[in-house]
């Protein structure tokens, strides 16, 4: 493969322009930079704990593990562990990093104290909104960060578009040869329209054999494929699936020779019920990789990321040192990259994480390419800020003012009861259900029923400034008052307004607009909370903190609404997804997922 050759990870050392240096820097003849004492290797390769060891770093690499007293010189970083485990930095193999509302910049500074060291990032938010050239300014950003972010070409944008949404940019093959020949595009990210797969869309196959010309893996995203239909897209030659929530398909994905990300996001806690393919079945866990897929930023702050990630695979009964397989050699297979990440051992980068306790994965110390980056859960370096351009920050763009009267669903008939199709939320899952419901009817309008937990949703194009909406009914939030509005609405990030009030809804939505983007909650007549998000509509430049502390209030705030479910954000921001069984909403109205068509709101 083309990226097994890779000799540097974005500007970093070329390992043939340093190949002298390392082999007499191993032998003694020149000194090493770092050294780590006395130190418990988690050793991903062997699959065991080698304790009282030593490791050697020169430049950003590892060179020796072992006895080192050779190499160490007066200028020689020494650190003395005393029995302290050290681990491979930790890898998240399918991140949305808009998902956390943070720039790579800010989200490397959240991530990086926890241990995560490498991401392989999927931006394919920016990339619905400012296309192409969102995901340069990813790239560019990216360069001069602590943390490795490799980037996977977006497969899927729009995710559908067309007929079943208005979307904000658009990335063809053409484009996806453009963005697989780039330093630092490692993949063809998840190709969420498996019907098209299924269906042998002649775009969506040219994407993928413009990948394979290249010798770029694929990513998939097959949510309750099963049988021949999971058979049948992995014929296309995808390899890997983030999408699993049940034991099952975990073990048909593993039995295959797929790469099964079992997924622990803020939103979707897939991980208890999947990683019974292992846990229970008694599967390899070689090709098990662990994922976030999507990250809260409060999340990043009061649980974690990967350090999280496995924390939880142990909890559900997976050996500690498997967890981190699956957290750090797993995914760097994966993409091929495993001569440079995943592993404690000569050539790779020295990205090294020391752990106090083992089981409750308690990250002391961050190494980044040799570097000493983060302590006691603190970073200690300083992360370059990124200007983005005005033009992504003006990306809002609305045909007129949004009034009350746009929320307004009316009735085929004057007074009575009708059936209406309603999107049920699970709490905790991605997926949701095609509820038949039946609803009250007066004077020609809908009236929507808190008792029954039945609440107004409303998607706006605001691309193109077309006026084109969507209205529907969501069951599940459990909210009794107020609106709710913002600009993330994956994939395409639509205006999307969820509330029981019409006025507050207008209220929510047309204060998010005047932000340029982001979300706003109100009740009464009044905003409650709201938090700008001006870069593309989906993500800010603020300190993470800062913005960690606005995320929390909106927390807050859709508590006092009446909300009932955990992380209801992320739950909102999905339902305009139309690539996601059974029901969705976009800005051209219902979609049936499951038959891949627009449906009538009323049954």
């Amino acid at each position: 493969m083309v990226m097994a050759l890779l000799s540097s990870i974005l500007g970093r050392s070329k390992l043939e322009d340093i190949l002298d240096s390392l082999i007499d820097t191993a032998l003694g003849k020149k000194k090493a930079d770092l050294v780590l004492k006395n130190c418990s290797i988690i050793d991903v390769y062997s699959g065991e704990i080698i304790e009282k060891s030593n490791i050697a770093v020169k430049d950003d690499r590892i060179v020796l593990i072992g006895n080192v007293e050779q190499c160490v010189g007066e200028n020689t970083l020494t650190f003395d562990l005393n029995g302290k485990y050290v681990a491979p930095g930790f890898i998240d193999a399918h991140v949305h990093i808009e998902s956390s509302m943070l720039t790579p910049s800010q989200f490397a500074s959240a991530v990086l104290p926890r241990g995560t060291t490498c991401i392989f990032a999927d931006p394919h938010e920016i990339a619905n909104v400012l296309g192409v050239k969102g995901v340069k300014l990813f790239l560019e950003e990216a360069k001069n960060l602590p943390l490795k972010v490799l980037i996977c070409a977006p497969s899927c944008v729009p995710a559908v578009g067309g007929e079943f949404e208005t979307a904000g940019a658009y990335i063809g093959p053409k484009e996806i040869e453009e963005l697989l020949l780039m330093d630092g595009v490692v993949a063809l990210a998840e190709m969420m329209n498996y019907p098209g797969v299924l269906f042998r869309d002649k775009e969506v196959l040219e994407k993928i054999r413009i990948s394979h010309r290249l010798g770029k893996p694929v990513d998939g995203h097959a949510p309750g494929l099963l049988d021949e239909n999971l058979c049948a897209y992995m014929s296309a030659g995808i390899t890997s699936c983030h999408e699993s929530t049940t034991e099952l398909e975990g073990v048909q994905k593993l039995r295959l020779g797929m790469y099964l990300m079992i997924r622990e996001g803020s939103a979707w806690k897939d991980l208890a019920e999947v990683i019974k393919a292992v846990t229970k079945q008694g599967l390899n866990h070689r090709r098990a990789v662990l994922v976030t897929d999507d990250r809260h930023p409060s999340d990043l702050i009061r649980e974690g990321h990967m350090d999280h990630v496995v924390r939880r695979g142990i909890e559900e009964g997976l050996d500690p040192v498997a967890a981190i397989q699956m957290a750090t050699l797993n995914p760097a297979e994966r993409y091929g990259l495993d001569l440079h990440i995943g592993g404690i051992a000569p050539p790779r980068y020295a990205d090294l994480i020391v752990l106090s306790d083992l089981e409750k994965v308690h990250v002391d110390m961050v190494f980044a390419d040799g570097k000493l980056v983060a302590k006691d859960g603190k970073l200690i370096v300083d992360v370059p800020r990124f200007e983005y351009p005005d033009w992504a920050k003006k990306t809002v763009k609305i045909k007129e003012s949004i009034s009350a009267d746009m929320f307004v669903i009316k009735a085929p008939i004057e007074e009575g009861v009708v059936k209406t199709r309603v999107i049920g939320v699970i709490k905790g899952k991605a997926t949701t259900k095609h509820l038949i419901v039946d609803v009250n009817v007066k004077d020609w309008k809908i009236n929507v029923s808190t008792d029954e937990d039945l609440v107004k949703i409303a998607v706006i194009d605001r691309h193109k400034a077309s006026g084109s909406m969507g209205l529907g009914l969501v069951k599940g939030f459990g909210i009794k008052q107020g609106g709710v509005a913002s600009t993330i609405a994956h994939d395409s990030h639509n205006l999307i307004v969820l509330g029981v009030d019409e006025n507050d809804m207008a209220l929510a939505a047309n204060k998010v607009v005047d932000s340029n983007g982001g979300m706003a909650i109100a009740k009464d007549g009044k905003i409650v909370v709201s938090v700008e998000l001006p870069i593309a509509g989906i993500i800010t430049d603020e300190n993470f903190e800062n913005l960690c502390i606005k995320v929390e209030k909106f927390e807050e705030a859709w508590k006092e609404i009446g909300c009932t479910i955990s992380a209801p954000f992320m739950t909102m921001s999905l339902l305009a997804l139309p690539v996601i069984p059974e029901l969705r909403i976009t800005d051209k109205g219902l979609i049936d997922v499951v038959k891949f068509q627009k449906v009538s709101l009323f049954a």
